[in-house]
């Protein structure tokens, strides 16, 4: 088996976008917990419980909502929103280890943050934002893949875009996206890594060629900023050469992208990939708007290919095999350190202004 990264759980992580939690029961597995969401009819605010009835084990997102509670679709024993059963047929008593874990649920920035750990250590001010998924002014489209892989290989890939230009040449990829040098910077405390790369003049990818209508070379900046464990934000910015972005978006020639990633672990090698491409251009371009969804739906089911035929090779190299890592490394090195350190610390939150 090839080494598995290890779970920090008192941590926030991505279980669903709003528009997927509504009256209809959804099941995701979180950490290796199988978690039922819905929407109370009552407030209109998330709730998740475990999803296995205590009775007999069955799923619990494959059984009905009656107003704000669950019943079992095998025998019908039936849990209120904190988790604690209400009814069991056959006997008016309910015994009372009749209950389900019910897990801290946060809502913000079109995302549903689940807590598996501890919840008296679950802290929604600590969650990182992502404003630009519902701000006005800025255009989404969003999707969601599984990854037979371990959750550790996307960090990696995330956090080294060197491998645009190989794996994803025609899409996003360009020879200087690889052939720049990276600057990376790490405040170990906020558990934050945040890696740039600054292309001067570079060719301008079909991704965004062929959606801004710039024709020729372009100056881009690719600046990372992952917060771990969960959530990925890559501040991209382009403009035609002579027309640089400013450091801060101020430039108006320039095009501003959020690539947004929620790096959601499922069980030991599976993960959920949430990913998001938001921008503040042709906003009401309704074949725009097509055109990156298609094509950034084309650019993740490439690294899904990639990264599932990775975590199968690991699991057939022998054991003590050798990594060899260069500079482009140093941010996901970084990120390693990072993760492993929130599970060895006794999974404390990370603490820092987020």
């Amino acid at each position: 088996m090839p080494h598995m990264t290890a779970f920090a759980r008192n941590q926030w992580y991505v279980a669903a976008y709003s528009e997927e939690i509504g009256r209809e029961l959804l099941g995701r597995t979180i950490l290796g917990e199988p978690l039922v969401f819905y929407r109370a009819e009552e407030d209109g605010t998330p709730v998740a419980l475990h999803d296995r009835c205590v009775h007999r084990r069955y799923p619990l997102s494959a059984s009905g909502l009656d107003g704000d509670r669950i019943v079992c679709g095998y025998h019908g024993f039936t849990y209120d929103r904190t988790g604690t059963c209400v009814y069991v047929p056959g006997q008016k008593r309910v015994p009372r280890t009749a209950r389900v874990a019910a897990y801290p649920v946060a809502e913000q920035d079109s995302l549903v943050w689940v807590w598996v750990g501890d919840p008296a250590l679950a802290d929604p001010d600590t969650i990182p934002r992502a404003r630009h998924l519902d701000s006005p002014g800025w255009t989404t489209v969003r999707g969601m893949e599984p990854i037979d892989a371990d959750y550790g290989l996307l960090v990696d890939n995330l956090l080294d875009l060197s491998h645009e230009t190989y794996l994803h040449g025609g899409h996003i990829g360009t020879p200087e996206v690889a052939e720049t040098p990276i600057t990376t910077e790490v405040d170990e405390g906020a558990g934050v890594v945040r890696v740039s790369r600054h292309m001067a003049d570079a060719e301008c990818p079909p991704f965004y060629a062929r959606s801004t209508g710039i024709a020729g070379r372009i100056t881009r900046r690719q600046d990372i900023e992952y917060h771990a464990p969960c959530l990925y934000l890559l501040h991209s910015r382009i403009a035609p050469v002579g027309a640089a972005p400013e450091p801060d978006g101020g430039d108006p020639h320039g095009f501003h992208t959020e690539i947004t990633y929620a790096i959601t672990p499922s069980t030991g090698g599976t993960v959920y990939d949430f990913w998001a491409v938001s921008r503040d251009w042709a906003t009401d371009d309704a074949e725009v708007t097509e055109f990156l969804r298609a094509n950034n739906h084309t650019v993740v089911m490439q690294d899904v290919d990639a990264l599932n035929l990775l975590q199968r090779t690991l699991g057939t190299e022998r054991t003590g095999y050798q990594e060899l890592s260069i500079d482009i490394d140093s941010g996901g090195l970084a990120a390693r350190r990072i993760l492993a350190r929130l599970v060895e610390e006794g999974d404390k939150p990370a603490e820092g202004v987020r």
